[in-house]
């Protein structure tokens, strides 16, 4: 066996949580490009392994607008230079978005590498908690993201509600 998982309902559709000894995973249901359920074969389902129950409590406080930032350990799987990308992420905070060359920029890449920029985004393994959803086009616009674009314009209009 190689880790645990759970299902985990939410406002934008269940999402399927994986975990080792942290967090590795937070997939939608479906999830474009892949089968989560893939990433649960050789792992065993347990809601209340503690990593899987602490990322599905602070989930929910999220989504309740009681969460701006997680605090959660992750072990996201992927490149070096995706995972450093997915580390820039976290620094992108409730209710802001970044462009792609922001993001390139600020993780000291030159400009042009917006589009691997981007790419490494599109890989993010633990949506949500790594806020992928943050990052829009130069022009702010909504590019693509694995949940849709109807989920990613939920999250961000949940993270715009200034009344929280």
């Amino acid at each position: 066996m190689t880790g645990w998982w759970t299902l985990h309902p939410s406002p934008v559709g269940d999402l399927l949580l994986t975990a080792d000894d942290a967090l590795s995973g937070v997939f939608f249901t479906p999830h474009k490009g892949l089968d989560p359920r893939e990433r649960a074969v050789a792992a065993a389902e347990d809601p209340a392994h503690p990593v899987l129950r602490a990322a599905a409590d602070q989930l929910d406080a999220y989504f309740a607008r009681e969460l701006r930032v997680f605090d959660l350990p992750v072990s996201p799987v992927g490149t070096d230079f995706q995972r450093r990308v997915w580390t820039g992420l976290a620094d992108i905070g409730w209710g802001v978005t970044e462009s792609y060359g922001h993001l390139a920029v600020r993780l000291g890449l030159p400009p042009g590498a917006s589009r691997a920029v981007g790419l490494a985004n599109g890989a993010n393994p633990i949506s949500i908690v790594l806020p992928c959803h943050r990052v829009v086009g130069a022009d702010g616009s909504l590019t693509g993201y694995g949940g849709g674009l109807e989920r990613k314009r939920f999250l961000l209009d949940l993270e715009a509600d200034l009344l929280f």
